[in-house]
């Protein structure tokens, strides 16, 4: 009797919902995050544009878990000064989120991205802007590749927390700079598409982004590079529970120990100033009086030694062209590419070519006959840092045009 009660309060609470037209709440066991979106929204964006990205978050938003024991959404916009169009928790489910977005007007102004990335770090870990201590963090940035201010810094400083960095770009950044802000993998985190295109990558970034969200069970090592690491792990403790003491030793040195004790609140830790191609073992222990847990292990090899091309070549020196060589860098996998700039030695406009990761040459075309260039060759690492190396090249000389023949002075005329 009791079993057929409970099964005519569930049939009765569902026909309620549908007559009301009200939306059940997300499962019981949908993941837990904090996620923003920035959106640029300056005068260097139109009017369609605009338009067009805003229709798009709110096709993405619209099927996700949104709400009180799920995902928070909150938008900012990127302009002369940041603006947040609502903050976390302000909307409970994916079709109040969406009818926000789309209700959003632009801002216009300049492109200060790196302002807004700072107050941006702000809001995901301000309590006041709604947001949640101890839950996965997300920001998708809605760009169209330019920025008024310096992006990489405040950037670094949100990967460095423990952010996830999703980059859809409408086509007019620069692939080297957006590799690098974005998260590791790149390809994973980065998407070039045009504005009416964009439906295209809505059901992968949604994937992507559930999956961001999950709860890491363990410690874990991304962002990897040839001397440092970042370090994430699950809120295993709170601010006032206890502590962690994270310790690295590297496999060959036993006694050469780092320690760092962290707040019980903290979920990740970037390591830096490491040796690259070295394995170090790292031990996360959470020190607490409430509870017993046990510390967690992990080893991770660093990658070997970012260092610039070498021994560049100059060969096929044309007097307009020529073709510039160079031994490729160490450390392939963490190279995004290579910038060749070159310009006159004795001053003069220098223009630069990009050239791909699994690419060692380049021709240089449109030069002057018999000048000496000078050529610098870089290597743009995934961890934002570069190495160069420079060299001269000399064109040849043009064909000279030939002048017409003296007359012969004992010649004499009719």
């Amino acid at each position: 009797m009791l079993a057929w009660t409970a099964l005519g309060l569930a049939l009765s609470l569902r026909l309620a919902l549908a007559r009301s037209g009200a939306e059940p709440g997300p499962p019981a066991t949908a993941p837990q995050g904090d996620l923003l979106f920035l959106l640029d929204s300056s005068a260097s964006v139109s009017h369609y544009e605009f338009s067009r990205v805003r229709e798009f978050l709110g096709q993405l938003v619209a099927p996700l878990p949104l709400g009180p024991g799920a995902l928070h959404a909150s938008l900012v916009h990127v302009g002369t000064q940041p603006y947040t169009e609502f903050p976390f928790g302000q909307h409970s489910s994916g079709a109040e989120v969406q009818d926000a977005i789309r209700a959003s007007a632009q801002r216009m102004g300049d492109t200060n991205t790196g302002l807004a990335l700072a107050y941006a770090k702000e809001q995901l870990f301000d309590t006041t802007a709604g947001a949640r201590p101890g839950v996965p963090k997300v920001m998708v940035w809605v760009t169209d590749g330019g920025s008024s201010d310096p992006v990489g810094p405040p950037m670094q400083e949100l990967k460095d927390l423990g952010v996830i960095i999703f980059i859809i770009s409408t086509g007019r950044g620069n692939l080297l700079e957006l590799s690098a802000a974005a998260s590791a993998p790149p390809e994973k985190h980065l998407h070039f598409v045009d504005v009416d295109d964009l439906h295209i990558i809505a059901q992968e970034l949604r994937g992507s982004i559930l999956d961001a969200m999950q709860p890491q069970q363990q410690l874990r090592a991304f962002e990897v590079t040839s001397s440092s690491f970042r370090l994430a792990w699950p809120p295993l403790l709170t601010a006032n529970s206890g502590y962690y003491v994270l310790e690295l030793v590297p496999s060959a040195e036993p006694g050469a120990v780092r320690r760092q004790q962290l707040p019980g609140n903290t979920t990740g830790w970037a390591w830096a100033g490491l040796e690259p191609n070295t394995d170090y073992d790292i031990a996360l222990v959470p020190e607490s009086n409430e509870r017993l847990l046990g510390p967690q292990h992990l080893r991770v090899r660093t990658l070997p030694d970012e260092t610039g091309p070498e021994r560049i070549v100059i060969s096929h020196a044309r007097p307009r062209s020529v073709r510039v060589s160079w031994a490729p860098a160490l450390g392939p996998a963490t190279v995004l590419g290579y910038h060749v700039l070159y310009g006159p030695l004795q001053g003069g406009a220098a223009q630069r070519v990009e050239v791909p990761a699994g690419r060692n040459s380049t021709t240089l075309q449109g030069l002057a006959p018999g000048t000496v260039y000078l050529v610098t060759v870089t290597a743009a690492y995934r961890s934002g840092r570069e190495h160069a190396l420079s060299a001269k090249a000399c064109t040849s000389p043009g064909e000279r045009s030939r002048a017409p023949p003296l007359p012969d002075a004992g010649a004499r005329g009719p």
